[in-house]
């Protein structure tokens, strides 16, 4: 058995960047991670200086047999940036950002922010298609996905994927692309964090005007059934460059919305015809008039930082998935039923509206569950107190187990919980036997140890 003396001396006569152990001043905020409700001590926590840190702490975790998790952002809702008696590789420092502007290609770090890269993009009027939370790190984010306002119009964030630096678990440095590793590639693009350590991501970025046409349609209780009905009718014929979110939610108490549960229908416009845009969310208006418009001029940047206060890192966090062929009069009424029956503040459940270049892209292109899904639903949870845990997660369980009729089959890893259960019941739910198959033996060839598997993992047996 390696003791953890020698662990500390051997990280410490091979890495660049800063080790804390339990003995340093700073551990207990070093340790944490975005949601709360993940409290656990890892032995060692590592602080990449440069890509060279990567592999002397995968052989160390691999010679002394303790598990190893690797931290981009730590904004996972499972807590897969940590581990109990284990040593953490935190990628935050690798958070460098190059843009050719010219290529439309953006490198990104591993440890960068979704906020990181808009800041980076928007000065040249581009976009890398990301998520909808700022703080949310780049590298899981987009290994799960990433589903975000540009979804319909330019696909998820793997769809954008033009490359990958990857550090294996034999610790050699590859390229994973279309043409160099293509197998590793694919299985990169959704398969999550289970073949080897990301350093850096190369992304394909597209024009949009930092001044975007985006709003939020609010709906009253009242009017739900008859807003989601008409929504659900005129959602085949709405263009590519619309993308929309409906959240039900009671608003944060610094709001001016009141203590009411309230329906929110959040739109993007990412096409270059402005009057094109408000034509067709006036054709939704229309269906069904909003009882509140907020359609002020808005910058991306704000846009996509709306949703940070209410998902601040600390937050105790529980979310479940689905996703759908349809939204019909049945799912509508459990939708009402549930996400009307919330009187506080602390869950909410976000429809998403799929289909357009994200259902366009082949089933087997990438290891995503489905393409088939025209909405995907998260429900989740965000609140402070422990003493609210059973209640809080007890009402996403509840609308998840009664929208699970509805439901196709597929979860999209990067909206699942930490909820304890096998780990290849958990894969074949998300991924379903064939794709599950492709990625076992990727994972097979890749990481036969099983070295990444403080993840959603994929056994390599």
């Amino acid at each position: 058995m390696v003791t953890e003396s020698v662990i500390t001396t051997g990280l410490r006569d091979t890495i660049r960047g800063r080790l804390i152990t339990p003995a340093e001043p700073d551990y207990d905020t070093a340790r944490r991670v975005w949601n709360g409700m993940i409290d656990r001590r890892p032995s060692h926590i590592v602080e990449a200086a440069n890509v060279g840190d990567i592999a002397p702490v995968i052989e160390i975790s691999r010679s002394s047999g303790r598990p190893l998790a690797i931290r981009g952002g730590g904004h996972n809702v499972a807590g897969n940036g940590t581990v109990d008696d284990g040593i953490v590789l935190d990628l935050g420092r690798l958070n460098g950002i190059d843009v050719d502007p010219e290529a439309r290609l953006v490198r990104v770090g591993a440890g960068a922010r979704l906020a990181d890269v808009d800041a980076a993009t928007e000065p040249f009027g581009l976009a890398v298609p990301i998520g909808t939370v700022s703080g949310t790190g780049i590298a899981g984010l987009t290994l799960g996905g990433g589903v975000g306002w540009l979804t319909r119009r330019y696909g998820l964030t793997i769809d954008n994927l033009v490359s990958a630096e990857v550090v294996l678990a034999t610790g050699d440095r590859v390229i994973a692309s279309p043409t160099e590793h293509p197998d590793l590639f694919w299985g990169l693009r959704g398969g999550g964090g289970n073949f080897g350590v990301v350093s850096s991501f190369t992304f394909r970025a597209h024009p949009l005007n930092p001044d975007v046409f985006a709003g939020t349609l609010i709906y009253e209780l009242p009017r739900w059934t008859e807003a989601l009905m008409s929504f659900a009718n005129l959602a085949p014929d709405l263009p590519d460059d619309l993308t929309c979110m409906i959240t039900f939610m009671v608003p944060p108490p610094v709001s001016e919305l009141g203590d009411r549960v309230l329906m929110f229908l959040g739109f993007a416009w990412a096409g270059t015809d402005r009057i094109e845009g408000e034509a067709v969310v006036g054709r939704i208006q229309a269906a069904c008039l909003p009882d509140v418009a907020v359609l002020e001029p808005t910058r991306w940047i704000a846009f996509q930082s709306a949703l940070d206060p209410m998902l601040s890192k600390g937050v105790r966090a529980y979310w479940r998935n689905a996703s759908f062929e349809r939204v019909d009069a049945p799912m509508i009424d459990t939708l009402v039923e549930w996400c009307g029956s919330q009187t506080w503040f602390g869950t909410a459940a976000d429809l998403h509206h799929m289909g357009g270049v994200y259902g366009r892209v082949g089933e087997d292109d990438t290891a995503f569950p489905t393409r088939s899904a025209q909405y995907w639903l998260n429900i989740y949870g965000y609140w402070p107190a422990p003493a609210d845990d059973d209640s809080m997660s007890g009402w996403v369980r509840g609308l998840s187990d009664a929208m699970a009729p509805y439901a196709i089959a597929g979860q999209y890893i990067n909206f699942l919980g930490q909820d304890a259960a096998n780990a290849g019941v958990k894969a074949i739910a998300a991924y379903g036997p064939a794709k599950l198959e492709r990625l076992t033996l990727i994972k097979r060839r890749y990481d036969p140890e099983n070295v990444f598997r403080i993840n959603h993992n994929i056994p390599p047996g």
